[in-house]
């Protein structure tokens, strides 16, 4: 695997783990929120391991289907695609 692909898979699940946990002490706070189209985007584009693993670790948006269903939904379209390009 390249390194620069192994870097950007760490840094971008990190920073999914991150924001979606930032979010959650938004929400507590009651201030300004994330989006859900950005949580949704920061999995797309490689980081929903670190979003699904957040939202578990933090209790965060785990009874919203979007993110229940949609995110492992992603993980496995992410798995499959790396698959057929190996």
């Amino acid at each position: 695997m390249n390194k620069l692909f192994l870097f950007y898979i760490i840094f971008i699940n990190i920073l999914g783990f991150s924001i979606m946990y930032i979010d959650k002490l938004k929400a507590i706070k009651k201030q300004w929120r994330i989006k859900e189209s950005t949580l949704i985007l920061i999995s797309l584009v490689g980081g929903s391991f670190g979003s699904i693993i957040s939202m578990y670790t933090f209790r965060h948006k785990t009874r919203h289907i979007k993110f229940t269903f949609g995110i492992p939904l992603i993980i496995l379209l992410q798995i499959t695609i790396i698959n057929l390009i190996n």
